[in-house]
């Protein structure tokens, strides 16, 4: 992809995500406040995400080790 048609694909993106919030009707200290304010609402999902994540999955993997072990310590008890 070229890198001329990028920019004009992001700035078509961009020209979208105006319309649809109707933010190209706004003052441009207004557009600052709405567009600092959508950047953080996006950032913390995804700093949330990524935390919320990394705790589920070291979660599972321990409960899925312990019961993997387990399962190891009952089969050696039950042929003694």
């Amino acid at each position: 992809m070229d890198v001329k048609s990028t920019k004009n694909f992001v700035f078509w993106l961009f020209c979208q995500f105006e319309l649809i919030t109707c933010s190209y009707l706004m003052e441009p200290w207004e557009k600052v406040l709405f567009y600092s304010f959508n950047v953080s609402m996006v950032g913390m999902l995804f700093y949330t995400a990524y935390v919320c994540a990394a705790a589920h999955v070291s979660t599972a993997l321990q409960c899925l080790w312990n019961l993997l072990g387990n399962q190891q310590e009952n089969a050696v008890s039950v042929v003694k």
